[in-house]
């Protein structure tokens, strides 16, 4: 691997073969385990329940806007912190919307990331709001999907 690449592994199985396997649409579950080496939790996953999935565990695409705010969290936080933005909170609801193609497939149409940033002083509030398109074109999972990420940042003040 050359200087600068990041190599990443995980594990999926599927554990809803029931009796019969995948003799039929409904015969089979869509539930399945993603594990990483060293992790210390699997994660319970399934499709989403329009798809005969299982509604308490998570789904591809929800997981892909977990991962899409995890790393413009991850990304705003040092961007902050190289802009002398002191963040003391810092929470998200993203939101998406996937079409289907009508074939069986679909993708996402968009996301929209709504993080709520608490600042320790009211001089940080303009900065903080602007550093957030600085972080968007430093997180790597918004540079590698195909469809646009929204912003809907609010920032406050730390009472």
């Amino acid at each position: 691997m050359r200087l600068g690449e990041h190599a990443y592994t995980v594990e999926v199985e599927w554990t809803g073969a029931r009796e019969s396997g995948t003799t039929s649409y409904r015969s089979y579950g869509r539930d399945h385990v993603v594990r990483a080496a060293g992790k210390a939790h699997e994660l319970a996953g399934s499709s989403d329940r329009v798809f005969h999935g299982d509604a308490e565990r998570w789904n591809p695409e929800e997981l892909l806007l977990a991962a899409l705010a995890q790393c413009h969290m991850l990304s705003y936080l040092h961007v902050a912190t190289l802009h002398g933005v002191v963040v003391t909170a810092y929470s998200d609801a993203p939101s998406g919307v996937m079409v289907e193609d009508g074939r069986g497939g679909g993708a996402f149409r968009e996301a929209t990331l709504r993080p709520r940033v608490v600042v320790a002083d009211a001089s940080m509030l303009d900065l903080a709001h602007e550093i957030h398109a600085e972080a968007s074109s430093k997180c790597f999972i918004a540079a590698s999907v195909a469809f646009p990420v929204h912003h809907e940042p609010v920032e406050v003040v730390a009472s």
